[in-house]
């Protein structure tokens, strides 16, 4: 953490999106445990482990946490067989500006020397299953938590929130999944994926590709800057 800590003090006059990019770049990369849990039961959106309506398959936790630790390849999208996704399949990305969230110490929002963590969504993956009247969507996101310099080890619990939009952008379902992930002073950098499936009915005279989900962290959490 001493190494660190120097890092933040050089970078205290540049931007915080600066200082937590450089942070990515010295900090060993260290494995943390990482367990997701869903803030709604049932509904339109379904668990990660269970087949969902229309058995959409292939984007995995494993696959999606590989690529967050490697931080490499691009935005993942394919088919309920393995193809490329059609252009009727609902986009799945992520919310502008809700790609990150950075936790201060209270009162000091801003301030590089006072970061205590920093979740980033840096992968998303998706594929679906377009039925009669219906389509299936699992979705998938991943990235990493980074420890700052007033960080403390131990379990960092993240929130992101998920949605539906239709055709006028109006949201039709959401979400919130509670994305935990250990870190520990000598590897202050950990990893985290999720896989969920929604299921969206498509009212006659409507198209899958109509409806949108989106993925961001919820940056109405305490210290948030």
């Amino acid at each position: 953490m001493d190494d660190v800590t120097h890092m933040y003090k050089m970078l205290a006059r540049g931007a915080m999106t600066a200082a937590a990019g450089a942070l990515a770049v010295v900090v060993l990369a260290g494995c943390g445990l990482s367990s997701i849990t869903s803030g709604i039961g049932g509904g339109m959106f379904g668990g990660g482990s269970g087949p969902s309506k229309a058995q959409v398959a292939g984007v995995t936790e494993e696959h999606l946490l590989s690529a967050a630790k490697a931080d490499q390849g691009a935005t993942v999208a394919t088919g309920a067989t393995g193809t490329q996704v059609s252009h009727g399949c609902p986009r799945f990305q992520v919310w502008p500006r809700d790609d990150n969230l950075t936790i201060y110490e209270p009162g000091r929002a801003g301030d590089a020397l006072a970061v205590m963590h920093r979740g980033e969504i840096t992968r998303t993956a998706r594929e679906c299953a377009i039925e009669s009247g219906r389509v299936t969507v699992k979705y998938g996101f991943s990235g990493r938590v980074l420890l700052g310099p007033k960080g403390q080890a131990g379990l960092v619990q993240l929130p992101v929130n998920v949605f539906v939009t239709d055709a006028k952008r109006e949201r039709i379902a959401q979400e919130v999944i509670n994305v935990s992930v250990a870190v520990e002073a000598d590897k202050p950098i950990g990893y985290f994926s999720a896989v969920r499936t929604v299921t969206i009915d498509v009212p006659q005279g409507a198209r899958p590709g109509e409806f949108e989900v989106f993925v961001g962290f919820d940056q109405s959490q305490s210290g948030a800057g």
